[in-house]
């Protein structure tokens, strides 16, 4: 797709993402904090979210300087009229255990935020985000490339990452999902979150 197309797709999948976690920070205390068999609870998850878009936002407020910088050295417009975006490559990040990935340890959930704390933390995130896209709307975020260990992605622009961001947090709704149908099985009765 071009510039102009992953800028809207992006944004857009920004304003979903944000959406969809609504509903998770509105369960209950007993549901949120349910330890599956294996794996983190909901609250939990919801943490980790956060944290790992803190280290992504690190590397995205970074792209996003230099790459309006090296804007102002390059012909963009003409970049721009040869440039694809391949967001596609990224949707695999969504898909919970597509690959085998061993997170750092800094963003494993430590408990030390509350749940307010961390909604308002992903809205902030998010916002920024949406912020970061605005101020490359030019075309700005494909002159800066970065590279991506996570399933073997090589070198991804800025525009990539924030689209790495949003895929990274639907791979947890799944993830949370699974969490809510143990609980469930459980409990011996069903919870179904609108739109899922």
């Amino acid at each position: 797709m071009n510039v102009n197309q992953a800028i809207n797709v992006i944004d857009m999948e920004l304003s979903q993402t944000l959406s969809d976690y609504q509903h998770w920070f509105k369960l209950n205390s007993e549901v949120l904090s349910f330890k599956p068999q294996v794996g983190w609870s909901i609250e939990q998850i919801l943490e980790h979210v956060t944290l790992t878009n803190h280290f992504l936002l690190i590397l995205i407020r970074k792209g996003t300087r230099k790459a309006i910088e090296l804007s102002t050295k390059k012909d963009l417009n003409t970049l721009i009229e040869s440039s694809q975006i391949n967001l596609q490559e990224l949707d695999a990040i969504a898909i919970h255990k597509s690959f085998d990935w061993i997170r750092p340890e800094h963003m494993e959930p430590k408990g030390e935020q509350e749940l307010g704390q961390i909604r308002a933390l992903l809205e902030d995130q998010i916002n920024e985000c949406k912020e970061l896209l605005k101020e490359m709307n030019n075309g700005e975020g494909i002159l800066y490339k970065t590279t991506m260990t996570v399933n073997n992605l090589g070198k991804i622009d800025v525009y990539q990452y924030i689209y790495f961001l949003c895929q990274h947090a639907k791979r947890h709704i799944v993830q949370m999902q699974k969490v809510m149908d143990e609980y469930t099985g459980v409990e011996g009765w069903a919870i179904k979150l609108p739109g899922l």
